[in-house]
């Protein structure tokens, strides 16, 4: 169905395909401007409309690393329903910074969360000296732990396509049930740019793979991405954890004396959370758009469909990003957030952790010296 409807788009598909074309163009010819921050940044984005997994290696790249650095993430924050440059206050309100900065604040405190559509803009006012609060009982005090501090690290989210700034560690993800190289542009297919795109990347992760990896499948998939020398490859797949309420407590749920769950998400791709609850029992999914706004006759919808569930032991499972705009919504129902992560597989002597460390280690000591210097 998909592809019927867009032949007919096809030549809309002609008009964006040229467009990305000359926008790539200006900036290998230097006509559109292109920006090296003077500061450590990692790009992770993809080539496709969704649904890769960003968010879960976002967070990855965070705990690797934010404990180490004072670190700052920046997003676009998709969905929001404010404009220009936001840094989160502590609020951690999906409305002002889109869901998914709004989940990351929550469950990074110690990582400054900030949204704007012009990323140089972002680094920029991220990278400023921030403003010491005065404090009138005490002038002389030093700075309050509550002041955020200059980063040395800015994890930049969605970025592949935002060619203003050149990060210094570009990673690009693809996933493994719907890899770049089985695609198209749109709208004929899922892809916001060409696959010799891919090109820009230092590092190329498959995403959402089986735990359990054959290796000529792994050897198939390597020569089907047509990667260069200088790009490493790497291979994650989702660990799902322990349930959580929607306040973010960990529960003791036995998932397999359940009746029925009723899975409620907002994402782009939601089968890989659906197979892994249909191992425990009966499952019906309600799928919403991605990053969907649940309005009243969502919930309305959302308890209807729950109280018409046979059974007297049921559960409402629905993921992280949707926990963000569903607190204060469904809470009389038995709701809980399944919580998932990312895992690597082992590379032989490509450790994608021992990369990233080294890279980023390396990077902010060179700019440390390049700043005396100057």
């Amino acid at each position: 169905m998909r592809k019927n409807i867009s032949y007919l788009l096809f030549p809309l598909t002609m008009w964006y395909a040229v467009g990305v074309r000359f926008r790539n163009l200006f900036y290998a010819l230097g006509i559109k401007k292109q920006e090296a921050p003077h500061i450590t940044t990692i790009g992770v984005g993809n080539l496709s409309t969704g649904g890769s997994g960003k968010t879960p290696h976002v967070e990855y790249l965070l705990r690797l690393l934010a404990d180490r650095y004072p670190t700052a993430m920046l997003s676009r924050g998709y969905k929001r329903k404010s404009k220009g440059y936001l840094l989160d206050d502590g609020s951690h309100d999906p409305a002002l910074l889109g869901d998914e900065p709004a989940m990351i604040a929550r469950k990074f405190p110690q990582v400054q969360v900030a949204v704007c559509e012009k990323r140089v803009e972002g680094v920029r006012r991220l990278m400023a000296a921030p403003e010491i609060p005065d404090n009138p009982e005490n002038p002389e005090s030093q700075e309050s732990p509550e002041t955020p501090s200059t980063p040395q690290l800015i994890i930049l989210d969605d970025v592949f396509q935002h060619r203003a700034i050149k990060p210094s560690i570009n990673i690009l993800l693809t996933e493994y049930s719907h890899p770049y190289f089985n695609d198209h542009i749109l709208p004929y297919g899922d892809l916001r740019e060409f696959k010799k795109a891919r090109f820009r990347a230092n590092i190329v992760i498959v995403t959402k793979c089986p735990a359990k990896f054959n290796p000529i499948e792994k050897h198939n998939i390597l020569r089907e991405l047509k990667l260069q020398n200088y790009q490493r490859i790497f291979f994650s797949y989702l660990k799902y954890g322990d349930l959580q309420t929607l306040g973010g407590s960990n529960v003791s749920v036995d998932l397999r004396r359940a009746d029925n769950i009723l899975c409620i998400t907002g994402i782009a791709h939601p089968e890989p959370l659906l197979a892994e609850l249909r191992q425990y029992t009966k499952v019906q999914h309600l799928p919403f758009a991605d990053h969907h706004d649940f309005t009243s006759g969502d919930i309305a919808r959302i308890k209807e469909t729950f109280a018409t569930l046979p059974g007297s032991n049921n559960l409402i499972i629905t993921t992280e990003k949707d926990a963000i705009r569903l607190r204060g919504k469904i809470d009389s129902l038995p709701v809980y957030i399944l919580p998932v992560t990312v895992a690597f597989h082992k590379e032989n002597d490509k450790d994608f952790d021992t990369l990233i460390e080294s890279s980023v280690r390396e990077n902010i000591m060179f700019l440390s010296k390049l700043s005396i210097w100057s």
